[in-house]
């Protein structure tokens, strides 16, 4: 059974928090709840480790409680702490028990399941920022790093005709196809992969995961783009950016923007 374990840490600042999300995720922990003097860290039973957690809370002095949240129980979770996400005017995000949003250019309606990406957090909301301003219309799309396929799902509704969204783990494949089709999206392929084919090419690629296995993959993501095409990166926290725009331009792309919010960033690069 796919239980999970959560972990509650309290009390922290929304500094710290931060701190812990990126140090969380390189132990396993791959979703996270953020509130008001809490931090919540999700993980998979089977892949969790007591004495790396506790050695991570021991280095900042933090406290901490573990509880178990059964598979058949997780839609109740998120239920109770999901909320529709409004990014400006251009995106609307509920859950099917939400009244439709008014007043947005596109609505998408994601499950909340055991897989993450619902808006809520900095990375995916500065994401969806940056779609904003490029040309999807006609164009081919990699969705690295699907999660829930909320991005994979933005981007056929902005007119992208061929679609991959790829992921690594087994739920978040399935939340992902649950998600397509209640948006009626046609054009996007799920795939369970943990890297990039050599053969991918795309005309835009987003990348919304985490500061390691963006670098590990780096280089498969440059070959993955036609000349001239676009690509976004997140799931950075603001300490990254400086590293992660060295190390794309090196390689050959051209920086372009960053938005940043509540301490994480996205950034937008083109390959030259």
């Amino acid at each position: 059974m796919n239980n999970h374990i959560e972990v509650a840490i309290h009390p922290i600042g929304a500094d710290l928090a931060e701190t812990m999300i990126a140090a969380l995720s390189e132990i396993g922990f791959d979703g996270f709840l953020e509130e008001k003097n809490t931090l919540k860290a999700y993980i998979l039973s089977n892949g969790f480790d007591n004495n790396q957690l506790n050695n991570l809370m021991n280095k900042y002095g933090l406290r901490y409680s573990l509880s178990t949240i059964k598979e058949q129980n997780w839609n109740a979770v998120w239920e109770s702490n999901f909320s529709p996400v409004v990014v400006d005017d251009f995106v609307g995000i509920r859950a099917f028990f939400h009244e439709p949003i008014q007043h947005v250019a596109h609505e998408l309606i994601i499950t909340p399941k055991m897989s993450f990406g619902t808006g809520h957090h900095a990375t995916t909301f500065s994401v969806i920022q940056l779609m904003k301003d490029l040309v999807f219309k006609g164009k081919t799309v990699f969705d690295f790093g699907t999660g829930t396929g909320i991005l994979a799902i933005l981007a056929e509704k902005l007119g992208a005709t061929e679609i991959l969204a790829a992921d690594n783990d087994h739920w978040c494949i399935e939340n992902s196809k649950e998600n397509i089709l209640i948006n009626n999206c046609n054009n996007i392929d799920i795939q369970l992969v943990d890297s990039i084919n050599n053969d991918w090419k795309f005309d835009i690629v987003i990348a919304n995961i985490n500061r390691h296995i963006i670098e590990a993959n780096l280089q498969a993501i440059y070959h993955s783009i036609q000349q001239h095409g676009d690509l976004i990166l997140s799931g950075l926290l603001t300490t990254d950016e400086e590293s992660i725009i060295n190390q794309s331009t090196q390689l050959g792309f051209m920086y372009q923007k960053t938005v940043e919010k509540d301490g994480w960033v996205a950034i937008y690069l083109t390959k030259q």
